[in-house]
């Protein structure tokens, strides 16, 4: 069952000051911002951003009409709510990935960095992204590429003992996965997914570098090797532009919603959409649950009375 798939959970974590802020990831975060951009269109109706944490890329979506920021933990979505909530744009939804509890066909665009390399079930998850898009939708997923420079360097000093040209994922920690992307090109193609572009990203994550040049200007280096990088890819980051198999796509596109109700699912029993029963509650017609709003995120992981 999918609630049964463990999940890596940051609830209640300092994420954003142990990780990011002061910790020498300026060029890491500059990089991925601008891939992407390259990638992301400029503007659309709907955006959703899974596993967006704190929001930190949440200045990138200006330009669609709904923002809807994804995670599974409930305090990381509430410091997103406390910078961005003062815009009626953004929806804050808190969930599983594996039930996630958004309604199919209703995002222009998606968008998922630094999140696969927490999944336990890559395929279960795709499914889920691929429900979620219709005929024109755009999604931005990034992977961890087990085969990058480092892995292979070690590799061939004999300083790890997995092999970076074996096609199967490895669990490096528990819940920390890198992924060969010949494997990852077959999941994506097996879910109805279709790469459009691919991008590799990040090949400078070298404290040395990162020190002496800068992390903008190293970033603006990288961009060079995006494109080209691509092709086989040996950064320890790859960006896909992918969309969905035309064959089985939903039509239309979306347009923002004043009722929240009307783009969320029901995290029970898969019934969409759900009916506004109050300013802060939503419930389903088909199994009757009730989710709420608590500090301005939308909680569909807890069934309230």
């Amino acid at each position: 069952m999918a609630n049964d798939i463990p999940v890596i959970d940051y609830e209640g974590s300092q994420y954003r000051a142990d990780f990011w802020v002061d910790q020498g990831r300026d060029y890491e975060d500059a990089a991925e911002r601008l891939a992407i951009t390259q990638l992301l269109p400029a503007n659309g109706g709907r955006i959703a951003e899974i596993g967006a944490g704190f929001g930190r890329l949440a200045n990138l979506y200006q330009g669609y009409e709904q923002i809807v920021l994804f995670d599974y933990s409930r305090t990381l979505l509430q410091d997103a709510a406390r910078e961005w909530g003062h815009d009626p744009r953004f929806v804050f939804v808190a969930g599983n990935i594996y039930t996630l509890p958004l309604a199919s066909g209703t995002l222009d665009t998606l968008v998922m960095i630094r999140v696969m390399h927490h999944l336990a079930d890559v395929p279960a998850a795709l499914q889920q992204l691929r429900r979620l898009m219709h005929r024109y939708s755009v999604g931005v997923v990034e992977y961890a590429n087990k085969r990058n420079l480092k892995a292979l360097a070690r590799w061939s000093l004999r300083r790890q003992e997995w092999s970076p040209l074996d096609r199967e994922p490895v669990e490096f920690v528990k819940l920390n996965f890198d992924f060969h992307p010949d494997w990852m090109a077959e999941q994506f193609k097996q879910a109805g997914l279709v790469t459009r572009q691919r991008l590799a990203v990040s090949h400078f994550r070298l404290p040395a570098l990162k020190r002496r040049i800068g992390a903008e200007r190293l970033a603006a280096i990288d961009r060079w090797l995006f494109a080209p990088g691509g092709t086989y890819p040996l950064a320890p980051s790859v960006f896909l532009k992918v969309g969905v198999d035309e064959a089985s796509a939903r039509s239309g596109a979306s347009t923002a919603s004043d009722d929240v109700a009307g783009i969320l699912r029901c995290s029970r029993c898969g019934a969409e959409p759900l009916q506004r029963v109050g300013d802060d509650r939503v419930a389903c017609g088909a199994c009757n649950a009730i989710f709420a709003r608590h500090l301005g995120v939308w909680d569909m992981k807890e069934i309230v009375d």
